[in-house]
This record gives C-alpha cells, structure tokens and sequence, in this order.
C-alpha cells in the first residue's frame, strides 16, 4: 500500500506514504468528486477526490473513511498490515450523505483486507468488470499470519458487489488461521463468476482437524445469479453461499437463487444455494434456495451438508425448483469426520428437476454415521420416464433415524434406497409416504408396491412389534399448486394431520425436536409427520 515517489538524492523509487495528519484520537477521512487530493480529507469541505488519495494513509483504530453517496469512484482499498483497527474501535469504510457510494475497481478487488482485523465495511456498492469477474473479490478478507491465533471482529453489512470471481471471500492460507467474530449482513452479492459469499481454509485433515474461522453469522444475504465458470473443469463453481473451514457459524433469513447456471459441463463438483464443508456447528435455518443450475450432471440443489461436517443443523428451510437435491447430506471422503448432523423441519417442493438420480433429501457417503431427518415435507411433482423419488439413500451410512416426515411423489418412488439398510444401521419409522400415482418404494434389489409388505420384509416402519408409518393422503395443497415463496409454503400445511396415523414421539427414543416447527409453532405433545405441526404444547 503506498505511492511511488523519489524522495530527495535517492537512485530508485521507493515507497512513500503521506504522513498521517497530527491528532490524538481517531479521524474521519471523506472522498467527493468535488474535493482535492491536495486538502487534508479531514471534512466534506476539505475532501479528498480519489479513491487512491485515500489509500495512501493508513489507519489507526477508530478511524473512519467515508465515501460520498450517489458517486462513483473508481479504483480499489487496500486495508494492510499496517492498517490497525480493534474490537472497540474499528476501522470503517462507508458512504455519507443521500444514498451508497459505489467503487468500480478495475482489474483489483474493490476492498482487500490483508493480515489484519477490526473493519467494518457499510453501506457500499462494489462493481467489478471483465478482468475481475475474472480474477478478483469485490470484498476480500485474507490471513497468511502465522503464529495459530485468529484475527478479531469483521464486519459487512448494507453492500451490494457484483461483477468480481467472488463477491465476498474470507480465506487464509495452508498454514494460518483466519479470523473470528464476523458478521455479514444485509447484503446482496450477484453476478459473480465463481459464487457469491466463500469462506475457505487450509486443507481438512481427519487426524487433527482444525477450522480457520470461528463465532460467523450470514443474516439476511440475497446471494443470486452468480452463474459459475464453464472453463472450470477441476473445481466447482456458481454457488451461491459456501462455508469452509468454520467453526460456530450460522447462515439465517438469506436467499439464493437463480446461480450455478453456466457452471462447466465437464466439473465433477458441481455448485448448491447454501452449503457447508469441513465444518463444525454450523446452523443453517429460516433460508429458501430456489432455482439453482447446474450446467454439469452433479449437485445443482438447495442447501448441503458436505465433506467432513460435523455437528451440523438444516432446519427451517424452504427449497424448491433446483435442478439438485433439495436437501444434500454427502460424504465424499472416508475420513470418518461426517457425522452428528441433524435435517429438520424443512420444506422440499419440486427438486431434482434436472437430475433425477437425486431427490427431495438425499443422503450418502463413505462413513457418515449419526444422522437424524425428521419433521419435513417433500412433494416431487416430476414427469418423464426417470422420475426422482422424494427420499434417496446410497450406501455407507450408519446410525441414521428418518422419522415423522411427509414424503409424497406423483407416481415415482416415495423412497429410493440402493442398500438394503437394517435397523442396525439405519431407521425409519412414522413416516407419511403419498403417491398421486402408482404407489413404489424401492429397497435395494426389491420394489414394493405397499408399505406393509416393504415393512414385513425390511423391517422398517416399526417400534418393537408395533407399525407405525403410513401412506395416507397428507392433505397438502402444493401437491398440485407452486410454491415460489414463504407465504407460499402455507400450501405444503397438511390440513388433515390430525388424520395421519403412526408419527412417533421424538423425545422417547432421545432425540430433542427442538421448540418449535416451521413456521415457530410450538411443537405439540401428540406429533404428527411434516414440518408443520398442529397445536401448542401442553
């Protein structure tokens, strides 16, 4: 960070940084159209003019740099080193006046926060162009310190960045750690090449597992049309939110859309609304996840719980209309770190339209163990001759429950499974299994055509020697109605629930359901299956 200057009787060109004005606390820096890199920056009469006048300074803890609303600047920040913010007094980038300053960078990031914390970024539009949406963050977070110690307090709210290879990247490097306490609010990122919003960290080892970021919070993110890369062949590309390598994190009322759609035909990883991967304790809940692509023949879907997650909660989420699962909970690598993940109380509707070896809830992968999918609703309306079940397993699970969930198809397989699980291995019971159509539940090498004969023989669907499970009509509107929003969900409410036979009691067989259902009814002491309950409890 700094000029080039030739400072007296020196032969080559060095660094120079304008000395800091003279204060005792913190200082607020304005940049307008209107000022003069000539003045001080030090108020809107005296403002400085250009983007790479202010970056010439560096800061301290508590400043503040401030960007005229409704104007346009061009170039890019460089927070560095020697740019020290704190928790009590960060460092803060934002607009002044009527409306959001927007930076166009030009071939760079628009903010690059480099081996140092205590920033907060507001209320900015950051438009990239050809070469950044190339190679470039439009706001970037990046820690290669070693020494294993997190760096403290980041904060994005109110932005908008748009046009860059990642909108919002917080990464480190293969031997660092990275930084702890963010929160990324408010903020809309779309149309960036490779995805929205990523966190990464050093590779996943199962023998000593570590996490670069710890304490994130996503609220209210808008992450769409950020359509992938097709020359990227070697990675996956066109997501929309992704998590990597953290620790205690939450992603919460944020929306992704309409991505993925010009991801490579040729990836073997392919993009998903809201996931997570070599994680731990992450939640992610009260989101929707609607009409990802994907341009290869993997992924595609609504939300995800991927390699080496641990931990890990999918609840109060609407999916619909992806070309992908819906709900994707997948172990890739044998390392034995999937495992303790929960799936509930959310809402499919119309998944795997592209992709019919998914399905509404797909589940799979080498050693997972220790997975519970209870309390949600998932209607797959497909036509065509391969049709998606709204329940797919594969092999190599283990200690998995699936109970008091809503599956319903119009002909294709309610349930879709290529092992013939025992009990020992795997669970379900209490759940409502519909078909519009002719009723099929595949269990390895065996089809059935009713339940209590797939019960008899495979042993599911029972409690001891009592039946429970059923296949009754759930009485569920969006079997033949779309749901496109939230308010639209109302239409996967079962209005005879009360007529659904054999939902099991959760708390019984020790598993905690939580407080309240979907929509933050309290949970009933009488369940019934889906994840919308009738009543309060007791």
């Amino acid at each position: 960070m700094g000029a080039i200057a030739c400072l007296a009787g020196c032969d080559v060109l060095k660094p120079y940084t304008p000395p800091r004005p003279p204060a005792k606390g913190p200082l607020t820096f304005y940049v307008s159209p209107e000022g003069d890199d000539e003045r001080d920056g030090l108020s809107e009469a005296t403002a400085w003019r250009t983007l790479a006048r202010a970056d010439q300074v560096p800061f301290r803890p508590g400043d503040r740099l401030r960007l005229k609303g409704g104007e346009r600047f061009t170039g890019g920040l460089t927070i560095g080193t020697g740019d020290a913010g704190s928790v009590p007094k960060p460092v803060v980038i934002d607009s002044y006046g009527t409306g959001r300053a927007t930076i166009a960078a030009r071939g760079t990031a628009g903010i690059a926060v480099y081996n140092t914390a205590g920033v907060e970024i507001r209320n900015l539009v950051l438009v990239g162009d050809a070469k950044a949406q190339r190679s470039a963050d439009g706001i970037s977070f990046f820690n290669d310190l070693g020494g294993g110690r997190p760096l403290n307090h980041v904060r994005i709210s109110g932005v908008d960045v748009s046009r860059f290879q990642h909108g919002i990247r917080v990464g480190t490097g293969p031997r660092s750690t990275g930084f702890r306490d963010i929160q990324i609010s408010d903020s809309a990122v779309h149309h960036n090449q490779d995805a929205g919003l990523v966190t990464y960290g050093p590779r996943f080892t199962a023998k000593k597992p570590g996490y670069a970021h710890e304490q994130l919070v996503i609220t209210r993110v808008r992450a769409y049309s950020n359509p992938g890369d097709p020359t990227a062949d070697d990675r996956n590309t066109g997501s929309g939110i992704v998590l990597g390598s953290v620790r205690n994190a939450t992603v919460q009322q944020s929306v992704s859309y309409d991505n993925g759609a010009k991801s490579s035909a040729l990836a073997q990883e392919g993009p998903e609304g809201i996931w997570t991967y070599d994680s731990t304790r992450v939640i992610i809940q009260n989101n929707r996840a609607y009409r990802n692509r994907t341009g290869s023949r993997v992924d595609g879907g609504g939300f995800g719980l991927d390699n080496n997650v641990s931990s890990s909660v999918l609840q109060y989420n609407l999916s619909y209309g992806n070309d992908g699962a819906g709900f994707l909970v997948y172990s890739g690598e044998p390392s034995n770190a999937h495992r303790d993940n929960v799936v509930r109380f959310n809402y499919s509707w119309d998944d795997a339209r592209k992709l019919p070896w998914y399905g509404g809830i797909v589940a799979y992968g080498n050693l997972m163990r220790n997975l519970e999918i209870y309390h949600n609703t998932v209607i797959l309306r497909s036509s065509g001759i391969d049709r998606p079940p709204a329940l797919r397993l594969r092999n190599g699970m283990s200690g998995v429950g699936i109970r008091n969930n809503i599956f319903v198809t119009n002909g294709a397989p309610v349930v879709d499974s290529d092992t013939n699980y025992t009990q020992a291995l795997l669970r379900l019971q209490g759940n409502d299994y519909f078909s519009t159509g002719d009723w099929k539940l595949q269990w390895g090498k065996v089809r059935y055509s009713d339940l209590q004969a797939w019960r008899q023989r495979a042993g599911q669907e029972r409690m001891g020697t009592e039946p429970t499970g059923s296949t009754a009509d759930p009485c569920l509107e969006g079997t033949a109605a779309p749901v496109t929003d939230l308010a639209g969900a109302t239409k996967l409410v079962s209005t005879c629930a009360d007529q659904l036979e054999g939902a099991v009691k959760l708390r019984s067989l020790g598993v905690d359901p939580g407080l309240v259902d979907y929509f933050g009814a309290r949970l009933s002491t009488a369940p019934s299956a889906g994840a919308a309950q009738l009543g309060e409890e007791d």
